[in-house]
């Protein structure tokens, strides 16, 4: 089996759960190899790795061609892997060293149970949806996707903003805001949440738009179909304002025309048998539980 663990940072109050997930791996008889920042941050926390590939680019991910891909870290750290995963295919399974951990759902107390799991194939592989942008102004380069969502905001301390919407030509409606967001069901649990936007399940065929702070009380989180193509246009007294995809980000202006739809590959997700997205959201929502008690 093939592996490549994929990390952001390695800090030493994480050396444990690294540790046990390497020496655990090694010891399974796993051939390992590791993204660029994470293997310079083991070998600065003087973590004996042997001769090992070092991963520092989609072309060199299809030449190593891993069975799974481990990450270290929070969601934000699955969200970075996909970049260089992009329509590979590989299967990534997230290891949960952050805080909440939606998609990242092995929580670092299981780990070695969890790799012994997986290594006798006590695992399953779902495929998530993706948004892709294009815009007339060319942004985000080879990497116009995104697993959580995309978003237009105001930058800095500027007046609110008014984000024109249409959907398939017709138009759709003018957000005065401070921003929107636009959610796979997989995002719908990240910033569309906290801002009042529903929860939908992983295979739901939707997107959710949600306004960031709308200044028209009547303007409420929708939820689309996901063969719909959506148009967006930013309109504010500021020059510049600021778009996302994922943890990526550009400045755009008001020439800036973007259209979002759903991208042409999946992602896939690895789970140890015996969870569920419903388990998940009990869990990190503590759903079922009188605090009172």
């Amino acid at each position: 089996m093939k592996i490549l663990i994929y990390g952001q940072r390695a800090s030493s109050d994480d050396r444990p759960y690294l540790d046990d997930t390497i020496d655990t791996l090694k010891g399974m008889g796993v051939e390992l190899a590791y993204n660029d920042r994470l293997h310079k941050a083991l070998l600065d926390l003087n973590k004996d790795l042997g001769h090992v590939p070092v991963i520092a680019s989609h072309e060199a991910l299809k030449s190593f061609s891993p069975d799974l891909i481990i990450t270290l870290g929070g969601d934000g750290t699955i969200l970075r892997a996909v970049t260089m995963v992009r329509d590979a295919g590989y299967p990534i399974l997230g290891i949960n060293l952050g805080r909440l951990g939606f998609l990242a759902s092995i929580e670092k107390s299981t780990i070695k149970n969890t790799l012994h799991n997986i290594d006798q194939g006590n695992f399953y592989v779902e495929e998530r949806t993706l948004l892709s942008l294009e815009c007339n102004i060319p942004i985000f380069g080879d990497t116009h996707f995104a697993l959580n969502d995309f978003t237009i905001t105001k930058r800095d301390n500027s007046s609110m903003i008014i984000i024109k919407a249409s959907m398939n030509g017709e138009v759709l409606n003018s957000y005065w805001a401070d921003g929107i967001i636009m959610a796979t069901p997989t995002g719908s649990t990240g910033y569309s949440l906290s801002c009042g936007g529903p929860i939908l399940f992983p295979d739901a065929s939707g997107f959710v738009i949600t306004p960031i702070a709308p200044h028209n009380l009547n303007v409420r989180p929708i939820v689309i179909p996901d063969d719909a193509e959506i148009t967006f246009q930013v309109e504010g007294r500021a020059e510049n304002f600021m778009c996302t995809l994922d943890s990526r980000f550009e400045t755009i202006t008001s020439d800036h025309i973007i259209k979002i739809r759903k991208n042409g590959f999946n992602v896939k997700l690895a789970h140890q048998e015996g969870t569920s997205f419903m388990r998940t959201i009990r869990q990190k929502l503590l759903w079922g539980l009188d605090m009172r008690n």
